[in-house]
This record gives C-alpha cells, structure tokens and sequence, in this order.
C-alpha cells in the first residue's frame, strides 16, 4: 500500500533536448540602447520556487519550396489545343464540304492543261488528182508564262534567256517572244510563240530543252529557260507548184484559215473540225498515269477543181513572157470548156507564189482576171452582132457603107484607120472590126435610138454582162453595165463596140463559150467535186444553162469570127493554127488607169475558140497597158492565143475536123 505523504514532491529529472544547429549568423544590427532593469511588478521566483521553464532549442530544418496548383495551367494548355483542332476541323469542312467543289475546280485549272487539235486541211487538186495544195505536218510553238517567273526558275530574266535562244530559231523578234513570255495577266497559261513551223525547228528546240535540262541536274546554277516551251501537233499549207494557179487557190493565212481563192471561199469544207484534248501537267510535262479526255479532230475535205495543171502552166507561161516582153502592167489568159462550162486555166501575171507570201506584193495577191474590171473593146462586138442577127434586122451579108467618120449625138466617130469609104458585109464590119459600121448596124435595133438602146441592153444582160458568173470567187466584181435609161449621149454609141461598158476576163470567156455551145450561156465553174473524210466523192451540182441566141445566130457568129482570122482583111491572122478552123476576134481598147480614173494607154485582147465548126476550147487573153512594141489586141494577144489553144488542142487530143471553112465575103461591089 502506498503512502501518501503531504510531502513536496521530488524535482523531475530534465531531460535535455536535442541540440539546434546553430543559426547563421545575422548581420550586425545598428546599437540598442541597453534594456533597463526588469520592470516592477514582474514576480521574481523566490527561494525554494520551480526554476523558470525554458523552451528547448529547435534544430534548424532544411526550407521547403512549395510549388502552385497545375491544375490551372493543364486547363489553359488544354484549351489553346481545342481551339486549334476546332479551326482546323472547320477549315477541313469548308475545304472538303461547303467549297470542296471552288477548290476542286481551282485544281483542276492549275493541273490541267487543254489544246486544240487541228483537223488537217484537205487537199486541192486538178481535174486528175495532182495535188495543187496540201498539207504537211508542222507544230505550232506554244508556252506557258507561269513556267517562266522567278518562283519557277529562280531567276528573274527567265523571259529574256527564252527570247534569245528562240528568236534566232522562230525568226522572231527578242521583244517580241519576251512580251508574250511576260503577259500583263498573270494567270495565262498559254500563248502562242510562232505558228506552224517546220518540224526542224522543233526538233532544234527540244535539243535545247534537253540539253538544258541535262546542264541543269548537274549545275544548280544553270536554268532551264526553255522548260515552259511546248508544241501543239498541226499541219502546215505547201503548194507543190510555186506560183501555179495561185490567183485561183489562194492562200492559208497564220491562223490557218484561207486568205483568199479557193481557200477561203470553201475554207469551211477544207478545214474539217478542230478537236480538243486536256490532261494533267506537271512542270509543263503531260503526267502519263493521270488520264486526259479528247475530242478527235474530224479532217477536211478534199476539193478536186476543173484545172488542168498542164493547160493552166502553158497559159500561165504564155502570159507571163508576153507581159514581160511588152513591159505591161498585168495580164490574164482564160481556158475554158466551150461544152461544159468547166474552167480549164486561169492564168494571171504578174503573180505571188503562196508558199512564201512576205515576197508577195498585194497589188498581186487576187485573181485579176474575176476583180479587174475594164472596157473591153471590139471583143465585145460579137454581142452588138447576135443582137442584130437574133433580132433579124441583118444577115453576116448585109451591106453597111462605112465612111470614114461619123457624126452621133455630140462626137465625131471614126475607126482604128483613116480610110475611103468601105463598103463592106455585115461580116467585114466584124472582121476589119469597124466601130462606125458596128455603130450603124446597132443602130437598126430599134425605130429609136433608145428603143436600139434597150434591145442591145437586154443581149449584153443575156450574155452576163453586169452580172456575177456564179463563181462565187472572193472579190469578184459583177462589172458596171448601166441602164439604158442611164447611157449619156456618147455611151448610146460606143458601148456597141465596147467603150463605155466593163466586165472581167471571165465574163468575157463567157461571152465566146456562149456562141461556141450553140447560143446556150453555161455558168462557168471551177469546182469538180468534193471527197470527204470518208473517201466518197461528191460532184459538184451541175451549172445554171440559159440560152443567149438560136442555135441558127450562133453558127453564123462562128463562121463570121473565122473571116476575122482565116480572112486577108481580117485582124486576127496571128491566131491561125495550121489544120484548125479558128474562130476569134481581136480587140483594143483606150484604158481607164485606175490610180487616176483617166484614160491612159490601151487593153489588147482576143478572143475565140477552136475548132470553129465543132467547138471545143475557148481561150481568152487581154495585156493592159502595153508600153513596149505594139499595143493591138491581134499584135500581142494573138500569139498567146495561138500558143495556148495549140497546146490545148493537143494535150486534149482534139484532132481538126478537116471540114472547109465557110469563107463568107467581106466586102461587095456597089
């Protein structure tokens, strides 16, 4: 049992603390002042007191940095991110669903490329198939201009590099390439450096291409300025014979279409369909693996004309040496089927050569004898004389007393020659080609001059005077032929012997085929037929026929214009051709100069066709302006005429008929 005591108890034992590390020694602070003495009233333990309890020293512990929430930065972090994935998702919708189809469109322009595929030309040949104008293949140099930038080739003269490795090649000027090569609108993709070049010079620039391109891959500082450079497949015009027929074929101009002739007036049927093709493209390359859509191009059709190459070159000859020798401004040969209509030469000189058309002048450039119009002189009085026989007021033996010279209206008439008073046929007036006695002869037509007037009028209407001949030629001129009621004083008497009246060579052709088929005027032609693509000819429709004169009124024109040839008083004796009756009429016109509207020197003409009593060929010449040797239409139109019809007769193996000529009288004794 334990004691319990009211004894003080014993002191504890103190147990001592652990010690603190000591503290780090603070920097001296400035001087307090001493404390006083401790202050009243504080109790002071006293004897036998608990000593005071002091507080353990700590030990010094290491201090802790404490880091904020993340929490608050994961939330920010986590929506920047969301913000970024909801623009892209909806740019991805606006690309690939609300403007998928803008933005695929876009692509598809930038990607690809399409071109034109030309249809190749058909072809123009004669009446047996040579070939007149074809085609051969070509390429039509071709770039594209946001190949040349500086993002491209990493050069800013990109251009002018291009330009002075083409110029030379292309035959083109330096500023020329480079203005095209730097368009204004920088979004073009295609332009057209040169037109239907050789394929040498193609092939001379895809060796410099390579090249290039080669010296690039191992020279980083070498560009390949012709990596935009492209050709486009085409065909190019050649005309095999130079300068042959060129007033009839024309020409085909830089963008391929027909300038003039033949070329433009059925270029629609000779051109064809142009196709197309499109296909990817990368760094102006076609990618092989990518397919491309096309149109095939449909060709054009073949024109076979009614051209004889062999007529049209000895016509064209002939001409041409007789313009030379007379120092001329121009002349035209016509060789036409007196049966059918059909035009077998249509010569002009001087001409042009197509294939090579920046020697060419353009006074030259048509066809002169369908757009010249001009007084065609005494060749024209065939038609004043099947008026006066159609209309019955004579016979070829009619007697007209021809004066010297003759007094109408307000002039004084006479003929080439001064000469006594001749008393001559009906068919001398014609063969000594007398202007007074055709004046007088005209005159008979009618009670009244203006009924005489009006007669004539209608034949000359008739034969196709004042008319287009159904050619359809481009630049054709129908002539000028006025009304009667329009005829001045002067006009009621000299446009029976052709002064005073104009019409082309072709329509004077006509004229003298009218009266070689028998009276019946048949429209000339040019055209043969048509082959298509397909190879299936096509002929052309069959010409308008009208008839002029009686059958009767045109053998006694024939026979008349034979006294003009065959006949020692006659003007055509340079015409004649040994074995063959030779119909014709020569004539010699005062010229309306163009330039000046005055007269001014001369047209020489004949006309005729052969044989004269079976009548297959008419052949027509006229030379203008003459200024060398003689001016007459039997001097220097006669011997083309002869040398033509030869040469005509032979190649179409046309033999003589061997029957006599019917030598009717020229003059008669009072």
């Amino acid at each position: 049992m334990t004691e319990v005591s009211d004894r003080e108890p014993p002191p504890r034992r103190r147990v001592p603390r652990p010690a603190r590390p000591e503290r780090p020694a603070r920097p001296e602070r400035s001087a307090r002042p001493e404390r006083s003495a401790r202050p009243v009233g504080r109790r002071t333990p006293g004897p036998g007191a608990r000593p005071t309890r002091r507080p353990a020293p700590r030990s010094a512990a290491p201090r802790v940095i404490r880091l904020g929430s993340p929490r608050p930065r994961l939330r920010m972090i986590g929506l920047a991110l969301t913000l970024v994935l909801i623009a892209f998702v909806v740019r991805l919708l606006q690309v690939q669903a609300v403007d998928a189809s803008t933005y695929a469109a876009k692509a598809q322009q930038n990607r690809y490329v399409g071109y034109t595929l030309a249809a190749e030309r058909g072809g123009i040949t004669d009446r047996a198939g040579v070939a007149l104008a074809t085609s051969v293949d070509a390429y039509t140099i071709t770039a594209d201009p946001t190949l040349f930038t500086r993002k491209q080739l990493k050069a800013d003269d990109g251009p002018e590099q291009a330009a002075a490795l083409l110029a030379p090649i292309l035959g083109e000027d330096q500023e020329t390439i480079v203005k095209k090569l730097r368009p204004a609108n920088r979004n073009l993709r295609y332009v057209v450096l040169a037109y239907r070049q050789t394929p040498q010079v193609w092939k001379q620039i895809k060796d410099l291409k390579t090249a290039l391109a080669g010296k690039a891959e191992t020279d980083p500082s070498t560009v390949n300025a012709l990596a935009g450079v492209l050709a486009v497949p085409t065909s190019k015009r050649v005309y095999p014979n130079g300068d042959l027929a060129a007033g009839i074929l024309g020409w085909v101009n830089a963008e391929g279409k027909g300038g003039g002739g033949v070329e433009q007036r059925l270029n629609r049927m000779l051109a064809g369909k142009d196709g197309k093709i499109r296909y990817a493209q990368s760094g102006g390359r076609q990618v092989p693996t990518v397919g491309s859509t096309e149109t095939p191009a449909v060709p054009g059709s073949d024109v076979e004309l009614t051209i004889d190459r062999d007529i049209q070159w000895a016509a064209q000859n002939a001409i041409s040496d007789q313009v030379k020798a007379s120092k001329a401004d121009r002349g035209y040969v016509i060789v036409q089927d007196t049966r059918t209509g059909e035009v077998l030469a249509m010569a002009n000189s001087p001409g042009f050569d197509p294939n090579d058309l920046s020697k060419a002048s353009s006074v030259n450039m048509g066809n002169a004898a369908l757009q010249d119009a001009y007084e065609p002189g005494s060749t024209a009085k065939v038609m004043s004389m099947a008026a006066v026989l159609e209309h019955g007021v004579a016979t070829s033996q009619t007697h007209v007393v021809v004066p010297n010279r003759l007094h109408r209206g307000d002039r004084l008439f006479k003929d080439d020659i001064d000469h006594p008073t001749w008393h001559l046929t009906l068919n001398g007036v014609l063969a000594k080609s007398s202007n007074i006695g055709t004046i007088l002869a005209t005159g008979q037509l009618g009670r009244t001059q203006q009924q005489a007037n009006q007669v004539l009028y209608s034949y000359l209407r008739k034969f196709g005077l004042g008319r287009y001949t159904g050619l359809g030629f481009p630049g054709e001129t129908p002539g000028i032929l006025a009304a009667p009621g329009d005829w001045s004083t002067s006009q009621q008497y000299t446009i029976p012997f052709g002064q005073g009246v104009s019409l082309t060579a072709m329509q004077a052709a006509s004229v003298y085929s009218t009266i070689a088929n028998g009276g019946v005027r048949v429209a000339p032609t040019l055209v043969r037929g048509t082959k298509g693509p397909d190879g299936r000819f096509t002929p052309a429709a069959k010409p308008r026929q009208t008839r002029v004169v009686s059958a009767k009124t045109a053998k006694t024109l024939a026979q008349m214009l034979e006294s003009v040839v065959d006949d020692e008083e006659g003007t055509g004796a340079r015409a004649r051709i040994p074995g063959y009756r030779v119909a014709g009429k020569t004539g010699t016109a005062n010229r309306v100069d163009p330039a000046t509207g005055k007269y001014k020197g001369y047209t020489s003409s004949f006309a005729g066709f052969a044989p004269a009593d079976q009548p297959r060929i008419t052949v027509y010449c006229a030379i203008q302006n003459a200024t060398e040797g003689g001016y007459f239409g039997g001097q220097i139109c006669g011997p083309v005429y002869k040398q033509v019809m030869e040469f005509a007769l032979k190649s179409l193996q046309i033999p003589p008929t061997g029957a006599k000529a019917a030598k009717l009288p020229v003059t008669y004794k009072p």
